[in-house]
């Protein structure tokens, strides 16, 4: 932090009961009084330099006391008072810390350069341009100090040129930033990392009030040079300064005026931050929306703001985790410990955004995934609220019912969710307990959870009853499809045979027609070889023969056919004859 060092005389004002004064042989002649302090000076050091002062004290006479009253002098009496010691050149540190006060008061008291070369006024802005702006921390402080002067600070332009350097300084690539800032996000250690973080600004951002950083924020948006991403995260640093433990502010044991009073500034920080989230998806996480939400729920918030929240959590809803659900109910008359309703209130918002969507640019695909990643976030989220003793059985049933078929593949979760429910609420009706398994489907169920649920008596007769002829009946539909399994692949094997045939002959006729010889051969071939193999085998050669007569039968004229029949014939005598010979050389060969 830089400063600047006026005046070399030693600082000799004191307090006398609610009088301020300095030790002066010469005797005071100019009373002035700020609020409940009076400050008794001198015409002579002050009158010189101060020409709004010279225009009041003109009535009187020099020698004449003057008592005046300056009550709205910007900055009060700390302002006034660095002001007089100016005058009488007493030694005094300007810094970001008080450089707005002192400067509207100064102005105020015209102290300019047309009343005397060097004066308060020059000193102060030329400080102000050279060393303050030039500063990141000086100027986030000196804009935070415009925050009780803001008409004044607004009249002498401090505000525009503080936030004008802020964004010069937060536009500038990190690679070229040079002057200190702070950064506390946990696990960074400066010393280890040598570059400079995307968001080093927004920690010193988060100082300012909310209007001044609504103006910072939007002035950045407007230059479309940081991403989405980054103005979120901004939003999310100021957030988490600002908006802390406002859970308690329902239960709060101070007064009500001091509670409604920090309930209404709270308000308008919320409010403020909701209306500057960037329209772009991703640019803050679901689960910052979900805290926003869940504190709205306690401010009673506008029904609009509300609304938007709604809407833009249901967004990314299917990106939640199970703790960011995990909120109190806002309600005083709610006895239940989960706000359950604020959940099904984001759920039903989810699935219009869905349904409202043209089919043609819904990703059916993306559009699954994103229904199961929130259907199986519910049922965990179930499985939560399910151990609270006050949980009825219509807002848990409402909220399981809200999810689609399509939302759970299967419904080992949700079974999860049931069990718990009936194990930490024992004392459930018949009825309530029927109503409760009414949502679970036992088809949807894996063996093992069937398999538990068959055995679990928690749950009623009926949804057991239910269990088991499920199981009769799939184990019938097993015998069915394994039965209709051979049917069809009986089928399929005279399919093929017929195929097969068709083949054969087709390729025949593609083929040149045999000579006597060759189909002589083929003849004997295929006899000896049905003497070794088996019955199977010997009927799968007597196919191949009968397909080798239709290759013959099926090609040709009418004479070409007529000529292979009578060479069939030939050649079955011929078999004889040398079936015949063979026998009688065996038998004279055994002679």
């Amino acid at each position: 932090m830089k400063f600047m060092k006026l005046g070399t005389r030693p600082d000799t004002f004191y307090t006398e009961q609610a009088t301020r004064t300095l030790v002066s042989d010469i005797p005071v002649d100019l009373v002035i009084k700020i609020n409940d302090i009076t400050y008794l000076l001198h015409k002579s050091a002050i009158l010189p330099k101060c020409g709004l002062l010279q225009q009041l004290c003109s009535d009187f006479s020099d020698s004449e006391p003057v008592s005046l009253e300056l009550h709205d002098t910007p900055g009060g009496a700390n302002a006034f008072e660095l002001c007089a010691k100016f005058c009488y050149g007493m030694s005094i540190n300007i810094s970001a810390h008080n450089i707005v006060p002192a400067f509207c008061a100064a102005k105020f008291l015209q102290m300019n350069e047309s009343i005397e070369k060097g004066n308060f006024v020059g000193k102060i802005e030329a400080f102000f341009n050279s060393c303050i702006l030039e500063g990141w921390k000086d100027s986030i402080v000196a804009l935070q100090a415009t925050d009780k002067l803001p008409l004044w600070s607004e009249k002498l332009g401090i505000i525009r040129k503080c936030i004008d350097s802020i964004i010069e300084k937060i536009l500038t690539p990190s690679p070229q930033v040079k002057w200190s800032y702070t950064y506390t996000r946990p696990g960074y250690a400066r010393k280890q990392h040598h570059s400079v973080p995307k968001d080093w600004w927004t920690e010193d951002v988060s100082d300012l009030g909310i209007e001044l950083f609504r103006c910072i924020i939007m002035a950045i948006r407007s230059t479309y040079v940081l991403p989405h991403q980054l103005i979120g995260e901004a939003l999310h640093v100021y957030a988490c300064k600002w908006l802390p433990g406002l859970t308690n502010i329902r239960s709060s044991g101070s007064s009500l005026a001091q509670t409604e009073e920090s309930k209404a500034k709270i308000q308008k920080i919320l409010e403020t931050i909701v209306s500057m989230i960037p329209a772009d998806k991703g640019s803050v996480s679901v689960g910052f929306l979900l805290k926003l939400l869940s504190i709205s729920s306690h401010l009673g918030i506008s029904p609009t703001t509300k609304t938007e929240l709604i809407k833009r959590a249901s967004i990314q809803f299917d990106e939640a985790k199970v703790s960011d659900l995990i909120y109190r109910s806002a309600s005083s008359l709610d006895r239940n410990f989960y706000d359950t309703e604020l959940v099904l209130a984001v759920l039903e918002s989810f699935l219009k955004f869905w349904k409202s969507k043209p089919p043609n640019v819904v990703d059916n695909r993306q559009f699954l995934k994103s229904v199961r990643n929130v259907g199986k976030l519910i049922d965990s989220y179930l499985q939560v609220v399910a151990r609270d003793n006050n949980m009825s059985v219509s807002k848990f049933v409402a909220l399981a019912e809200a999810v689609p078929a399509i939302g759970r593949s299967e419904h080992d979760d949700l079974y999860q969710a049931i069990n718990i429910y009936l194990k930490v609420h024992p004392d459930l009706s018949k009825a309530d307990k029927r109503r409760l398994c009414r949502i679970l489907q036992c088809q949807r169920l894996s063996p093992e959870a069937r398999a538990h649920a068959v055995k679990n008596d928690l749950l009623p007769l009926r949804t057991v009853v239910q269990l088991v002829y499920f199981e009769q009946e799939k184990g019938s539909n097993n015998n069915k499809e394994a039965a209709t399994t051979t049917t069809i692949n009986n089928h399929k094997l005279q399919k093929s045979h017929h195929e097969m045939l068709q083949g054969a002959a087709e390729a025949a006729a593609k083929r040149p027609a045999m000579n006597k010889e060759e189909l002589i051969r083929r003849m004997s071939h295929a006899e000896s070889r049905g003497k070794v193999q088996d019955r199977s085998k010997i009927s799968d050669g007597k196919l191949a023969l009968e397909i080798e007569k239709k290759m013959v039968i099926g090609r040709g004229t009418k004479e070409e056919c007529a000529s292979e029949c009578k060479l069939e014939m030939v050649s079955k005598k011929s078999m004889r004859k040398v079936r015949s010979n063979k026998s009688e050389h065996g038998h004279g060969n055994g002679k």
